[in-house]
């Protein structure tokens, strides 16, 4: 694994690193700590932030390097992540004063967009990892993050909650569906969301990380939000999708904009899972129909 831990001076930064630092122990990662200087004057924080972490990985044998750059943050995060592939981002988020739909400062919003690897999202003052909620949304896409979740939870000794929202029934049936979903019926099922919750459950039970599922009906954020101050969760991990255009942006769902709004703890913004044989074929497939149908027009016999 190859973790970019991002720091631009700040308290919250400070806290990213620390956090970041304490995964790429526990997962025996290799690390580039990245300053970015953006303002004169902040040279001493960020450097004294990112020794004490170099120095930290250092002291536990794991590979890291130390770089400083001078220039717009998100610019050189992006760059970076572009010139050599990392498997997890690292940055800090504190929350700003006032309400509405951006809660952290609009570069945590702008990195999540726009770099390729997962985002670690620090905030609140987490320090370590132990329990960790998986918002599934029941689809293959979220294959990739389990994995990554995996990973960090195995090192860190930590256990999973898998957790789905099934949507209320109409009006008219309420009464009638009151009752919780069915997990075990669920999981036993054939469905499309059985299935993919088996095979999320059984990439984390190889290894070896405690999981368990557990499937609500309601309102999604209303039910997330209720599980996340019950269950005291230190990571929850949301998903983020590619967008169509032709310049490479995630698209934050309205869902995973208000988990980084609103929680206190960490948050690793997942991605949709790239290039999968399913997807590409179909869009090969599409394509050849596209340029036959163009090729009988322009030339019809």
């Amino acid at each position: 694994m190859k973790i970019l831990i991002c720091s631009d001076g700040s308290e919250a930064a400070d806290r990213a690193v620390k956090l970041g630092v304490a995964v790429a122990a526990a997962c025996h990662a290799e690390v580039t700590l990245l300053g970015v200087l953006e303002t004169p004057g902040a040279e001493d924080s960020i450097l004294d932030s990112l020794r004490r972490g170099h120095q930290a990985l250092l002291d536990k044998k794991i590979p890291a390097e130390l770089i400083t750059k001078s220039g717009e943050p998100i610019a050189e995060i992006v760059r970076r992540t572009e010139d050599l592939s990392y498997d997890l981002v690292v940055v800090g988020a504190p929350r700003r004063e006032g309400r509405g739909l951006f809660w952290r400062p609009t570069k945590t919003y702008k990195i999540i967009k726009s770099v390729r690897p997962p985002v670690l999202v620090v905030m609140g003052k987490t320090t370590t990892i132990k329990r960790i909620l998986v918002c599934t949304g029941g689809k293959k896409y979220i294959d990739n993050a389990v994995k990554l979740t995996g990973e960090i939870a195995r090192g860190m000794g930590a256990t999973v909650t898998l957790f789905h929202v099934v949507a209320p029934p109409p009006a008219i049936y309420a009464r009638l569906y009151r009752q919780e979903v069915d997990t075990e019926a669920v999981l036993a099922s054939r469905s499309e969301l059985g299935q993919n919750l088996r095979n999320e459950k059984s990439i984390l039970d190889s290894l070896g990380v405690p999981t368990e599922v557990r499937l609500r009906q309601g309102h999604v954020l209303d039910e997330i939000f209720n599980e996340i101050r019950r269950g005291d969760y230190d990571l929850v991990v949301s998903g983020a999708s590619l967008s169509r255009g032709s310049i490479h942006t995630y698209i934050l769902g309205d869902v995973t904009r208000e988990i980084v709004n609103r929680t206190e703890c960490a948050v690793l913004v997942a991605r949709a899972a790239n290039g999968s044989p399913a997807i590409a074929g179909s869009l090969r497939a599409w394509l050849e129909r596209v340029t036959q149908r163009a090729r009988e027009t322009k030339h019809p016999e």
